[in-house]
């Protein structure tokens, strides 16, 4: 048989590896949605990716967003519960996780918030409550999170955040949210390294700018995502659905092997210094 022949008996024909591609990667998992608010919400990208993957989805949400979730949930394929459950409150996570009866695999936690007043203050004049809020719901909320949802995930499984490049570098207008951001950040790698051995893997999306719900808060947005396609490498602004592509190809087994990781997906954004000149 030449050599030839013996590589193409390796190869799978593209019909097989498109069948391949096409196959539900995450059939038979349970995945925990937090963060769902409205139609644009990232959160609720993931939740419709993760169902298409063939996961079962549980929403919970804050309850001021009840009405949207109860017309969006019935929406979703593979839904199993949609239940309130504000993460600064530990009565209504007590009672939240108290309803689980089944196992979860997989955790996305999209919540992020500060008071509107933290985008326009400068950082030395913010005060104690405003920043203590900031980093209890968008970055220590993360581990309170884990601390219900891990005894829930004795097979191990994948718990995906979101963030953003002001967790790592100044970002115009993001001021008490850049820090929020770096603290969640840096709980992605402690807890990645907590829940290890446990088989519970942690990682972080930092997406590029998104017209969303929470992004309206922030002053000149508009400018921020032209700017983004002026410079980005792809010369291209991000959707909602290649973060849930991202964050379903983490939830699965085969990202197996990736862990307190921040993945950047932003048409390539965050690795330019000076932009193209003239």
């Amino acid at each position: 048989m030449s050599e030839s022949a013996i590589q193409a008996k390796r190869r799978p024909s593209a019909a097989v590896s498109a069948a391949s591609n096409d196959m539900p990667n995450l059939k038979g998992k349970t995945a925990l949605v937090f963060g769902v608010a409205s139609d644009t919400s990232i959160a609720w990208a993931i939740a419709q990716e993760l169902a298409a993957q063939g996961a079962e989805i549980i929403l919970a949400y804050q309850f001021r967003y009840h009405s949207r979730i109860k017309d969006l949930a019935p929406k979703l394929p593979n839904l199993v519960a949609y239940d309130r459950c504000d993460v600064a409150k530990d009565e209504e996570m007590q009672a939240f996780f108290g309803k689980l009866k089944q196992p979860i695999d997989v955790v996305v936690h999209s919540i992020a918030f500060a008071p509107a007043a933290t985008f326009e203050t400068p950082l030395v004049d913010v005060t104690d409550q405003d920043f203590a809020t900031a980093l209890t719901v968008s970055s220590f909320s993360l581990a309170k999170i884990m601390r219900y949802a891990a005894p829930h995930m004795q097979n191990g499984g994948s718990v995906v955040t979101l963030t953003y490049l002001g967790g790592q570098r100044v970002c115009s207008n993001y001021k008490v949210m850049g820090v929020a951001k770096a603290a969640l950040e840096a709980y992605v790698r402690e807890l990645a390294f907590e829940l290890g051995p446990k088989n519970i893997r942690v990682n972080a999306i930092s997406a590029g700018p998104i017209k969303t719900l929470a992004a309206s808060g922030i002053k000149d947005f508009d400018y921020i995502l032209d700017y983004h396609k002026s410079v980005a490498p792809l010369r291209e602004n991000i959707t909602t659905g290649d973060v849930a592509d991202c964050a379903a190809f983490l939830a699965s087994d085969k990202a197996k092997m990736i862990t307190g990781q921040t993945i950047f997906v932003d048409a390539g954004y965050s690795i330019v210094g000076v932009p193209q000149l003239g």
